[in-house]
């Protein structure tokens, strides 16, 4: 592996200025790197004394280009130059590893789940007294943390991180699922099943490697060092009827859970002590929120959801469910309700191409196009006084991304629970 010392004297280009690409240069400054560049398609008003004036000079010289995880080589106006040079791509992660400069790292990935799993496992660690920091694709970038020897890393890695790292080594590596996402990103499946696997290439044969079931014969054809664990679900679920939280009542998280349990015990921490912690997790915002009740009805908003896979979930654990869903679709996506449409009382279909998922419904279940979540609160309303049903759940679980008519899962889950509150209060 390239030392530190070596790697602060080779030239670099910050390609994409959002906020992971300010947290790369940021860090540059600070550690008194001299040679780098910065690069953005469209940002052009920050670092302008770093702008390089010649791209395809400085990606030519540059030992190595750190690529912001938005930036898609298939998609990016300069994708042909950047392809010419992607064996000098890294990220951001590939420098922590490279600066070495924490006790141990736990880095999580998958396609559903990566950012509740590290909140969980934060709280769970913290309450047991470890020093911990979590940072990554979950919101903070881990170069924007406040590192110390001491301090154990978690990190949140996203496909898109993972598909250009070199030096990510892992103490604890979690690969918690894999279904079909990001597929315009990466290419095809199999490009993204490969980005997902990465997080176990640099290891050694004294860290551990976390895969479900599923996965592991996966796992063992690639053939990689570090010691493999499965965790058992069976033995989360045995404990979890102590566990005295709401919001792990559900078995959305169960399969997620048995990670973080398996993790545990390798840390000492005690079964108690781990019952203990969980009891006071608040669940994070956007995913199977249960944020409003009123008479007979709860409103969940799962905003998060931005495939069938993760919107399936909650459609299991929900009873009578007037179901929104809609947006932008996953490639390949396909929605199998057989098995779910008993809890599904009426759907509602929102974004801009709805005939994808009329088509994916019909014959399924009753649907109406409401085309935006206020047509689809109104026309709800309605219907709960024509079926007039006990214990409504009114969900939010869209099944797809949100970039249609909203900026993120986060703008979208917010709007939902303003007009929820609004439309409840003068109707229910």
């Amino acid at each position: 592996m390239v030392s530190a010392k070596n790697f602060k004297k080779l030239s670099f280009l910050v390609y994409g200025l959002g906020l992971t690409g300010q947290s790369v240069a940021k860090f540059f400054k600070k550690n008194n790197f001299k040679n780098f560049h910065v690069w953005d398609d469209e940002i052009k008003n920050i670092y302008k004394t770093k702008r390089t004036n010649d791209l395809t000079k400085t990606l030519k010289k540059a030992d190595y280009i750190i690529l912001s995880p938005g930036v898609s080589l298939n998609e990016s106006k300069n994708k042909k130059r950047l392809s010419k040079y992607k064996s000098k791509i890294i990220t951001d992660i590939d420098l922590i590893f490279l600066f070495n400069n924490f006790k141990k790292s736990i880095v999580v990935t998958g396609t559903n789940g990566k950012s509740t799993t590290c909140k969980i496992l934060e709280h769970v660690f913290k309450k047991n007294k470890f020093q911990v920091l979590l940072g990554g694709n979950i919101g903070t970038p881990i170069l924007n943390l406040q590192i110390k020897k001491e301090s154990f890393l978690i990190i949140e890695a996203s496909s898109f991180q993972l598909a250009h790292s070199k030096f990510i080594q892992p103490d604890y590596a979690f690969l918690l699922n894999i279904t079909n996402d990001h597929l315009n990103w990466h290419g095809n499946m199999q490009n993204y099943i490969n980005s997902k696997f990465k997080i176990f290439k640099n290891q050694k044969k004294n860290q551990y490697s976390f895969v479900s079931n599923k996965l592991k014969k996966s796992f063992r054809k690639r053939k990689f060092s570090g010691k493999l664990i499965i965790p058992n679900i069976d033995h989360y679920k045995k404990l979890k009827t102590e566990i005295k939280n709401p919001y792990l009542k559900s078995n959305i998280n169960d399969e997620n859970m048995s990670f973080i349990l398996s993790l545990s015990k390798l840390f000492n921490i005690s079964r108690k002590s781990f019952i203990k912690s969980l009891k006071s997790f608040v669940g994070l915002p956007h995913r199977y929120e249960v944020f409003l009740k009123r008479k007979n009805c709860i409103f969940i908003n799962d905003s998060k959801a931005t495939s069938f896979h993760a919107t399936k979930y909650a459609l299991a654990n929900t009873k009578n469910i007037y179901w929104i869903f809609g947006g932008l679709p996953k490639k390949k996506d396909r929605f199998i309700l057989k098995h779910l449409k008993k809890n599904i009382i009426k759907s509602y279909i929102i974004g801009k191409d709805t005939s994808f998922f009329e088509n994916q419904v019909k014959n399924q279940v009753n649907y109406f196009v409401a085309k935006n979540l206020n047509k689809a609160i109104i026309q709800i309303i309605k219907d709960i006084n024509i079926f007039k049903t006990d214990g409504n759940s009114i969900l939010l679980s869209p099944a797809s991304a949100s970039f249609d008519q909203f900026l993120n899962f986060e703008k979208r889950g917010n709007e939902f629970k303003k007009l929820s509150k609004f439309y409840a209060k003068k109707y229910i």
